[in-house]
């Protein structure tokens, strides 16, 4: 095992953490999870260090002696999207942890999930703590909306949804805009998750003590009460965030390259935990795209294989290395939606949604 080509791919997100290594031909070798790698969120030194401990543990698990570094070791990480803090992380991991790795490549974590779908790019959504929309054309040329986090952004996020369900009873309460839902079920809900009697014990959670993570965690529970509840307000939340994220698509849509939909359907790739409440979001995300003239399909995918993968990819790719990888196996479709010669536009268009059921999905 010493002597072959292993490369490392690391994805994460701000909850957790995703590593594979592969050997020269593309098999895995060791997979682990671990804590959350957000650079803004932990410091650099911090981030660093959790993932060379994620490394050592999964040498240890593939056999690997640690005194062997890997080839190539690409990082897809949440909050790596700017130069020069990645050449920082980049620069720290050589010279705090000197066994990890021969060659780095550092990207945002976005980049890792559009890798593992398409050798030649494509768009990628991801809605989970946060949310973030990016797109990758043939030609290199990389967009963005979204990815500012909580402060600037993250709408259609577990983040968001928590926090919409929160300000939506406070107001209720304070009679500043009244709920078109009752709110006593779900504050009832905010008052169990974060164990408190009054309003006033949450304002810890908002500031003080506030943990992105377990805020956003309360969306799980929101989605359960949707579900079985069939709780009015719970359900508009969902309907709104997939509003949200049907826009953070369009947004991206005039800078999607002919050359990347010349097969006439683009592929998106959805990742994060909101995601498993696809029937919540689907009426909102339907309604805002028929908003719109979308000239080829829509195909919403999901990943068979973590992302981790396309940062595995990219760190051969960095040193021009044939590594083996089958693109269909790592992918399936979930939904997809055409929409030709809109009929909000003509009168005589077509809209088509179709969700695929799991054993249809290819």
């Amino acid at each position: 095992m010493s002597s072959a080509k292993l490369y490392k791919s690391f994805r994460n997100g701000a909850t957790h953490s995703h590593l594979v290594i592969c050997d020269e031909n593309g098999e895995c070798c060791a997979i682990t999870t671990g804590l959350g790698t957000n650079h803004w969120m932990v410091g650099i030194a911090e981030c660093a260090r959790r993932i060379a401990d994620m490394v050592e543990r999964a040498k240890n698990d593939a056999g690997i002696p640690q005194e062997t570094r890997l080839t190539s070791l690409g990082l897809s990480l949440s909050g790596c999207e700017q130069q020069e803090s990645n050449r920082e992380l980049s620069l720290e991991l050589r010279n705090s942890f000197p066994d990890i790795s021969d060659s780095y490549v550092v990207c945002s974590d976005t980049m890792g999930s559009v890798f593992t779908a398409s050798p030649i790019g494509g768009m990628v959504v991801i809605s989970g703590t946060g949310s973030n929309a990016l797109l990758k054309n043939p030609d290199g040329s990389t967009h963005n909306c979204g990815g500012w986090g909580h402060f600037l952004g993250d709408e259609g996020s577990a983040w968001h949804i928590s926090h919409r369900a929160m300000k939506t009873v406070f107001d209720d309460m304070d009679n500043f805009a009244k709920s078109p839902y009752p709110v006593e079920r779900i504050w009832e809900l905010i008052q169990q998750h974060f164990n408190i009697k009054t309003r006033l014990d949450l304002l810890p959670h908002c500031y003080a003590k506030f943990d992105k993570s377990f805020y956003a965690s309360l969306c799980k529970k929101l989605a359960l009460v949707a579900v079985e509840e069939d709780n009015e307000l719970a359900k508009s939340l969902f309907t709104d965030a997939g509003r949200q994220i049907a826009r953070s698509i369009t947004a991206l849509l005039p800078k999607v390259s002919h050359s990347l939909v010349d097969s006439g359907e683009l592929n998106i790739v959805c990742v994060g935990s909101v995601w498993h409440s696809w029937q919540l979001l689907r009426e909102g995300f339907i309604k805002e795209l028929s908003l719109y003239t979308v000239p080829f399909r829509l195909n919403l995918v999901t990943l068979t294989k973590s992302s981790a993968y396309g940062a595995c990819y990219m760190g051969a790719d960095a040193i021009q290395y044939d590594l083996a990888r089958n693109y269909s196996d790592n992918v399936k479709i979930m939904f997809q939606y055409t929409c030709k010669n809109s009929a909000k536009a003509n009168g005589n268009g077509y809209c088509q949604s179709n969700d695929i059921p799991p054993e249809g999905r290819v």
